[in-house]
């Protein structure tokens, strides 16, 4: 029997002491409590390797004068300039086929340290061609981008050329048996590391009442949804993120705190409100389910949720972030935004102040539709960072989370 994720929050405090949709895409090993989150083994997974911080608890105590090897993220973030980090902070938008000339100077010129594929793409092997373009420009100091594809199944898939499946919508993967749906998502994450693809944004994890399929324009009325009930959801969630783990590929569960109860599609629609949805609610198990199975990333909704935080859309958020995300789920890997370039509800907030808002609420990753905002973006992180100590000390936390998540997907070199 399934825990319910309030449940699951305080077995952590007590355990371990601690506190795209429609044509859009839309948002790795996690850090959370170990007590709560079960690893994975998987090709990339990181959990075998121990660290400096996690060696053998029998080793013996350093000397305070015996002075450490830094690690490679702390190299890594000690080379990096501001900017640079920064940029490990967008995930940029590319044409599904590849680069065009001007987004690969985006790409190139602002650092970006990722790219997400908009709109389709082709056949394996010419998206593995041109991924090999978007490493050779987006690599910066060792740390290579992450490349992302929504790959979801059904009507959200951007690559389907020959050479990957057609792979079946969620409300039909939630049908099968969670050991076949596991060996299907592993094929279908082997065909995007073959491809040159490192990130499938998914799965879905919202839950849709059946009572609103038909009116939940982001997730029921395309079929992204794996049930009607946290159960159910959760178990498709669970073996999605367990089988791309086991190809290599990292996940990024979504919409947090979830589109079900929505109307309104956030890509096309403004002022989309969830008024039901409260802190600690059933239906954020799948969530919970995501975690312990292992996803890369936790993408979070540009809805309001006014029994939350009315003031703020979720990717704004501290009381969706820090207090939900980061203290109620225990989740401490990345925090990914649903698109904030091109999406109609973020379109009155300066592009700028929708990245810096983001990492001030305790964010990482912002995806970005818009390549052209890229810049402006990167630029006003950079401005806010230089005159906010507080604010760049939370830039610097993001980043390292960033670079421990590259690192666990073997993107970052050492010498």
């Amino acid at each position: 029997m399934r825990r319910p994720v309030a449940l699951i929050a305080l077995t952590a405090l007590v355990v371990s002491g601690c506190g795209g949709k429609g044509s859009q895409p839309t948002a790795g090993p996690s850090t959370v409590p170990s007590s709560t989150v079960p690893v994975t083994e998987g090709p990339s997974s990181p959990a075998s390797t121990p660290t400096a911080e996690t060696a053998s608890p029998t080793r013996p105590t350093r000397s305070p004068h015996t002075t450490q090897a830094p690690s490679c993220v702390d190299q890594k973030l000690k080379a990096l300039t501001l900017r640079e980090k920064a940029g490990q902070l967008i995930m940029t938008g590319i044409d599904g086929a590849g680069m065009t000339s001007a987004q690969r100077a985006v790409v190139q010129q602002q650092k970006s340290g990722g790219v997400f594929l908009v709109g389709n793409g082709g056949s394996l092997a010419s998206t593995r061609t041109a991924m090999a373009a978007v490493r050779s420009a987006g690599t910066v100091e060792g740390v290579r981008p992450f490349i992302a594809a929504d790959q979801e199944g059904g009507r959200i898939q951007r690559l389907k050329g020959p050479g990957f499946d057609r792979i079946p919508a969620a409300t039909v993967q939630g049908t099968w048996s969670s050991s076949k749906l596991t060996a299907q998502a592993q094929e279908w994450g082997s065909q995007l590391k073959r491809a040159g693809v490192n990130v499938d944004l998914a799965p879905v994890a919202d839950v849709v009442p059946a009572s609103l399929k038909s009116q939940n324009a982001p997730v029921g009325q395309l079929d992204r949804e794996y049930g009607d009930t946290p159960q159910q959801a959760g178990q498709g969630v669970e073996a999605f993120v367990q089988g791309m783990r086991k190809a290599g590929i990292a996940t990024s569960v979504k919409h947090f705190p979830g589109l079900g109860r929505v109307r309104g599609n956030t890509d096309f629609a403004a002022g989309v409100v969830d008024d039901v949805t409260v802190r600690g609610d059933a239906n954020l198990q799948p969530f919970a389910d995501g975690i312990k199975a292992g996803t890369s990333m936790v993408m979070v909704s540009t809805v309001t949720y006014s029994k939350i935080d009315p003031k703020n859309r979720a990717v704004f958020s501290p009381t969706v972030i820090q207090g939900m995300v980061r203290g109620d789920l225990g989740w401490q890997g990345v925090v990914i935004t649903d698109d904030v370039g091109s999406a109609a509800e973020v379109k009155a907030v300066p592009a700028g102040d929708r990245a810096t808002r983001f990492v001030a609420a305790g964010g990482d990753i912002v995806i970005n539709a818009e390549p052209g905002l890229t810049a402006v973006m990167v630029n006003a992180l950079v401005a806010e960072a230089q005159q906010d100590t507080s604010f760049a000390a939370k830039l610097t936390s993001s980043v390292r989370r960033v670079l421990t998540l590259k690192q666990d997907y073997g993107l970052v070199s050492c010498g």
